[in-house]
């Protein structure tokens, strides 16, 4: 396999920061190859194509430890690659839930809100007691908030 790719040369290739590739080592996502006496680590193009892999892992709302299990899987494990899949997207359908109900929460605020002179705010009233302002409408998502 080539290795003519050094690491500022990889990053510019796979769109990364340097110390991106690094973090991705440290984390055991991408292979450090060994520098050779007096040189500079050399990487290979498939080292561009496994960045790109994790890249667009991410943007699909995997998290690096995901990423890595679905690394170890490989290709030739689709169904644990798809129960991943599927696991993550029941997670994101969470979130868009909790996130519809904020918006809605939100939204019944900014329409209590006129500006009437010497009255306080609904929405600085409502933010002071955090009990009443959510309730049970969104409990999933204020103790995923907390951690």
């Amino acid at each position: 396999m080539d290795r003519d790719l050094t690491i500022g040369q990889l990053a510019r290739r796979a769109g990364v920061h340097v110390e991106t590739i690094r973090y991705y080592q440290r984390r055991g996502l991408l292979h450090q190859p060994p520098r050779p006496a007096g040189g500079y680590r050399r990487y290979s193009a498939a080292s561009v194509a496994r960045i790109q892999f994790i890249r667009r892992a991410q943007q699909l709302g995997f998290s690096l430890r995901e990423i890595g299990e679905l690394l170890q899987l490989g290709e030739g494990h689709c169904a644990g690659v798809r129960e991943r899949a599927a696991a993550k997207r029941a997670q994101i359908q969470d979130q868009i839930r909790d996130l519809q109900r904020l918006q809605a929460t939100l939204e019944r605020l900014i329409d209590s809100c006129h500006e009437t002179p010497g009255t306080p705010c609904p929405i600085v009233q409502a933010l002071s007691t955090e009990d009443e302002l959510l309730g049970e409408e969104a409990g999933s998502w204020k103790l995923e908030a907390r951690s």
